[in-house]
């Protein structure tokens, strides 16, 4: 008995993995797309479609859908925002809820359509922004559900929201007018330094030893006056020594011997 209520055991542990099996691709087999979507959003009166597919591929039976669109924002605020969910016919009913920087629009009927097999269930969104935006950031996420609000898939897509007079300076032109930037700087700096060559030159001109600025400078002429003195002084000494000389030999005509008589032979 043991056994057979083992085998029996293990026949239903395979059964229920073999039931269980295929619910995890089932899942998987829906999948939601956002096309339409622009590089950048542009605020004014410019008003971008947005549609958000859904597909499934796997065999099961057909659904309904019912959409819900998470907006959240940075740089701008939910009242410069405005929505519009379109169908065929026109407006589509939503049901809106704000928190803080973040705004779910649920659908408040069944989408048209019905999802089947290798079929496409789509929502379209038309959004424009006020004109007093200057620049900020809105992430779209478009859910799926089914009537019984399970979540089918979902897909997010993140774009920038520019002012009206941003073309005027979007981010790609300003890369290329940077170049130039560099450029006036350098022009201006090669023109600078004509400027600066000339008032390199009057530096040398300026601090110049006075000896290089003029032919005869101070200390020329001390050593030059020096030597005259020096001259000067030399020829006064030799003209003394010279008159001394000269008085010397005036002189000795006059000796003291005269006032001696001569003395003759004496006798003994």
């Amino acid at each position: 008995m043991r056994r057979y209520a083992l085998r029996a055991g293990v026949v239903l542990a395979c059964l229920s993995g073999m039931a269980l099996g295929p619910a995890a691709p089932a899942r998987a087999a829906f999948a939601t797309e956002l096309s339409g979507l622009p590089d950048e959003f542009t605020a004014g009166d410019r008003v971008a479609t947005v549609s958000a597919v859904v597909s499934r591929t796997d065999p099961g039976r057909c659904v309904k859908v019912r959409w819900s669109m998470v907006l959240t924002v940075r740089g701008i605020r939910l009242d410069q925002v405005k929505v519009d969910r379109v169908e065929e016919t026109g407006s589509f009913p939503l049901e809106i809820r704000t928190d803080g920087d973040v705004a779910r629009l649920t659908d408040r009927q069944l989408d048209p359509g019905t999802l089947c097999p290798n079929r496409t269930v789509t929502a379209r969104y038309r959004l424009a922004f006020a004109e007093d935006v200057t620049r900020g950031r809105v992430t779209l996420a478009a859910e799926a559900y089914d009537a019984n609000l399970r979540l089918l898939a979902r897909q997010t897509a993140t774009r920038s929201v520019v002012g009206p007079d941003a073309p005027a300076t979007p981010t790609e032109p300003t890369p290329e007018s940077t170049p130039p930037a560099p450029t006036e700087p350098a022009q201006e700096t090669g023109e600078a330094e004509p400027t600066e060559e000339p008032a390199a030159e009057v530096p040398p001109a300026a601090g110049r030893p006075v000896a290089q600025s003029s032919g005869f400078g101070v200390v020329q002429a001390a050593f030059l006056l020096g030597g005259l003195l020096l001259f000067l002084g030399v020829g006064l000494l030799l003209r003394l020594r010279h008159l001394t000389r000269t008085a010397g030999g005036d002189g000795d005509p006059e000796p003291l011997d005269r006032w001696e008589r001569p003395t003759g032979p004496r006798r003994w």
